[in-house]
């Protein structure tokens, strides 16, 4: 799976954890010259509170077009600071 934005590829692995419909990224998977950690967070009842993250490509910027859960709860370990995109990120395989 990758997930592009603005051309570049955020993020690249065979080894995703699909949940509710998103493929997470595993850490080790990520460009992290392409993200900044932004001040938003979410909660969700069952896998605890979400970061979010700014991407950045070419000059232009994708404001919380990524999240994260970096102490998930005990249901959602399995996606503990693994990256999922949204907001015009493509995710494709």
């Amino acid at each position: 799976m990758k997930a592009i934005w603005n051309s570049a590829i955020l993020a690249e692995s065979n080894d995703t954890v699909i949940v509710e419909g998103n493929h997470y990224f595993p850490p080790n998977s990520i460009n992290k010259e392409y993200f900044k950690e932004s001040t938003t967070n979410s909660v969700c009842p069952w896998k605890g509170t979400a970061s979010y993250h700014t991407v950045t490509v070419d000059g232009k910027e994708n404001g919380d077009a990524a999240w994260s859960y970096p102490e998930p709860s005990e249901l959602a370990k399995n996606i503990k600071d693994h990256l999922a995109f949204w907001k015009g990120v493509e995710v494709v395989s």
